[in-house]
């Protein structure tokens, strides 16, 4: 029975705690986020067992209210959203778990409101990554993104205004969406992503067909954050609370970009696409100028958390990239990205909770060699994933850009793979000079720091073990990518 309905289960999860959170905070606001997290807690178990059932079988189709498409609305359930789905409950499971201490000191009076938008912002997530119908998929778009804007709003000062302009950014890349919707609807008489799939191919010198394709993919990178069209990233990670970058951050864009993942390759196909526009040179060639803009961007900021989100719109680079090169390698090194990205920028942006929590700051330039010793764990965490991020064996960075590599090769991409190899040099760049600062002694400080100040002084437990359970990750994803990629060939056959 179960099995039947696991689909609806998984997203409808989120919607029911969204109304569970309020109920029950209104009377016990400290109740909030253990809801939350008892909320994220059971769509990442039905999501992981999904997965385990699902990964080599055949798509699972659940249609709502038993009517079938094109008349109803349908949810496919098949290895590639089961993928991508397992990944981001999961790690917003964690996040959720870890943003306790952060809730109560940084928005005591706004904890309710909070994790019942955290959990419609999951819902819109989930539907995005589970709709079978483009109309669903914008309006579940919608949600995510309202949803978004409201927890970026809660920060610091500046966050508002990094919210609103996310919010008029966001819209215009959802009216382009719906649009381009409308196009293909007034062509093919249709909403249905597998129907219009079969259609497709019938219309493909039509105007309004090309059109539509051209808004489609517009609107879908202004979500995912492709450069030149990243504007609102920035400032929406850097202002906004610790706990909503560590959520946002790992998932928001991972989920756009399995958008477009989902609208190339299986709504209008990598041939078509190409035949009629060059759409798969197009996205590369602004995947891997993202990738550079983004690195010496980062290169670039004082602040951490501004750093990683430069370091995003680089990293957003790789994913789109891998769809760009349009062969398996391509494929699977996009793939397993999406997954090595989203859980290194987690540990990342927790790491720059923990700093902030007990410094009250995360200005790189007042960082020193006493955290070392005061946060030992909190910095062997940033150290596994920063050092994952430049792409160092064996961890879980490597293999992914490995296969990037493999891809550009396989393509005869020799610009893309000149890109990938030098970003690497500039993560590194960013990144060892937070390691320098932290592990090396400043022979030039004006004074040395005493040593009653450098005590162990680690954040609480329930933010350090969730923290450690990513850096973790990170070796044993690497340790283990032969039987991850195996998993994922079967999602592409080559």
């Amino acid at each position: 029975m179960i099995e039947t309905h696991l689909p609806a289960l998984i997203a409808l999860n989120f919607l029911a705690f969204s109304v569970i959170i309020p109920l029950f905070g209104m009377w016990r606001v400290q109740w909030s986020q253990p809801l939350a997290v008892l909320g994220g807690g059971i769509s990442a178990i039905l999501s992981v067992y999904g997965f385990i059932t699902y990964v080599n079988d055949t798509p699972l189709r659940y249609f709502f209210g038993a009517w079938e498409p094109p008349i109803g609305i349908e949810f496919v359930y098949d290895g590639l959203s089961a993928f991508v789905i397992m990944v981001i409950n999961v790690i917003a499971f964690i996040v959720l778990i870890h943003s306790g201490p952060i809730s109560v000191k940084e928005f005591p009076r706004k904890r309710m409101a909070y994790y019942s938008v955290a959990m419609l912002m999951m819902l819109g997530f989930n539907g995005m990554v589970l709709t079978g119908d483009l109309f669903n998929l914008f309006v579940f778009l919608e949600i995510a993104s309202l949803s978004t804007y409201a927890l970026i709003a809660i920060g610091e000062k500046p966050a508002p205004f990094a919210a609103f302009r996310y919010l008029i950014i966001g819209t215009a890349g959802g009216t382009l969406f719906l649009l381009g919707v409308g196009f293909l609807y007034t062509v093919t008489g249709t909403l249905n992503i597998i129907d219009m799939t079969a259609m497709i191919p019938e219309f493909a010198d039509n105007r309004a067909v090309i059109t539509g394709t051209i808004l489609i993919v517009t609107g879908i990178a202004i979500k995912a954050a492709l450069f030149p069209m990243h504007g609102w990233l920035p400032d929406s990670y850097t202002f906004a609370s610790s706990s909503s970058s560590a959520l946002i951050a790992p998932i928001g864009t991972k989920v756009a970009a399995y958008v477009l993942f989902r609208v190339i390759l299986y709504l209008f196909g990598i041939e078509w696409a190409d035949l009629v526009i060059p759409l798969t040179w197009i996205i590369g060639v602004l995947a891997s100028i993202g990738i550079l803009y983004g690195s010496i961007m980062a290169i670039a900021q004082n602040e951490l958390k501004r750093m990683l989100a430069y370091s995003s719109v680089s990293q957003l680079g790789y994913i789109i990239l891998g769809l760009s090169l349009a062969n398996p390698y391509g494929f699977i090194g996009a793939l397993l990205h999406l997954l090595n990205h989203a859980v290194m920028k987690a540990c990342l942006f927790m790491v720059a909770a923990h700093i902030r929590m007990k410094e009250g700051h995360s200005d790189i330039s007042r960082f020193n060699h006493t955290y070392r010793k005061k946060y030992p764990w909190t910095m062997f965490s940033f150290s596994v994933a920063a050092i994952s991020m430049v792409g160092l064996p064996p961890l879980a960075g490597f293999f992914s850009k490995w296969y990037l590599a493999l891809g550009t090769i396989e393509a005869n991409s020799w610009v893309f793979l000149t890109v990938i190899l030098f970003s690497s040099l500039l993560n590194a760049v960013y990144f060892f000079r937070i390691l320098e600062k932290v592990y090396m002694k400043d022979p030039f400080a004006d004074k040395e720091i005493p040593d009653d100040q450098a005590q162990p002084d680690e954040v609480k437990p329930s933010m350090l073990w969730t923290t450690l359970t990513f850096a973790a990750a990170l070796f044993l994803i690497g340790i283990f990518n032969v039987a991850i990629v195996a998993v994922l060939l079967n999602i592409f056959p080559a």
